[in-house]
C-alpha cells in the first residue's frame, strides 16, 4: 500500500529471503529451515542482503517491514546509512496484541508474486484467491502455522522490545494501533509519511 501511494519501495528480510529459496540460490536452500520454524535468520546474513537491497534499491526512501529486529540489527543499519549519506525517518511501532496476531495469521493470504498480504476471511478473495494487482496466485505462507507464531512471539519478547527504546531515544519511533482495521492503520501511517515529507 505504501509503494502503491508514495512510490517508496518496500521490502523485508523475509520477502528476500523467500524469493532466494524459490530461485534455489544457496542461500535461499541455507536459510530455508529457519524461515519454516520461525527462527531469526543470523544478523550477519540478515544485514548483507539489506546492505545489497539498499545499494540498488534505496536511493529515493525505502521501508522495511519486521526490520530491524535485533539490536545489533537496528546498530549496523545505522552504520549503512552513514555510509550511505541517508537519514532514517521513522520507526513505526504497530502495537498488536497476539490475540489479534495469532486471528491474523491463521488467515493470512499472500500473493508469491508480489507479496500483497489480504485475509483469506475477505469477500473479495474468499471464493478467487487471485491477487488484485498482479493475478498472482494467492496462497497461505507454509511457515503460518501455531507452533512456528509461538516461536516468533518468543524471540519479539526477548530481542525486539528493546528496540523500542533505541528508536525512543532518537526521537523517531512513532506508536500506531494495529489492532484496528487495515484502512485506518494505513490512514495513520499515510499521515505520518507524508508529514515527514512537507517537513
Amino acid at each position: 500500500m505504501i509503494t502503491r501511494q508514495f512510490g517508496i519501495p518496500v521490502t523485508s528480510p523475509g520477502a528476500i529471503l523467500r524469493r532466494e529459496k524459490d530461485l534455489g540460490t544457496p542461500l535461499g536452500q541455507q536459510t530455508a529451515d529457519a524461515i519454516q520454524h520461525g527462527s531469526l535468520v543470523s544478523d550477519e546474513i540478515i544485514i548483507r542482503l539489506i546492505e545489497d537491497w539498499l545499494r540498488l534499491h534505496g536511493g529515493h526512501g525505502f521501508v522495511f517491514d519486521g526490520f530491524p529486529r535485533t539490536l545489533p540489527q537496528a546498530e549496523s543499519l545505522m552504520a549503512i546509512l552513514t555510509r550511505l549519506r541517508t537519514a532514517l525517518d521513522l520507526a513505526i511501532w504497530l502495537e498488536v496484541s497476539e490475540q489479534t496476531v495469532r486471528d491474523r495469521i491463521s488467515g493470512r493470504l499472500q500473493c508469491s508474486a508480489c507479496g500483497f498480504t489480504t485475509s483469506s476471511s475477505s469477500a473479495q478473495f474468499a471464493n478467487r484467491p487471485v491477487c488484485p494487482y498482479c493475478d498472482g496466485p494467492l496462497a497461505r505462507r507454509n511457515d503460518d502455522d501455531l507452533d512456528v507464531l509461538q516461536t516468533r512471539l518468543q524471540e519479539f519478547h526477548t530481542k525486539t522490545e528493546p528496540l523500542a527504546s533505541f528508536y525512543g531515544k532518537m526521537s523517531i519511533l512513532y506508536r500506531i494501533d494495529g489492532n484496528r482495521d487495515r484502512e485506518t492503520v494505513f490512514a495513520d501511517i499515510s499521515r505520518l509519511i507524508e508529514n515527514k515529507n512537507s517537513a
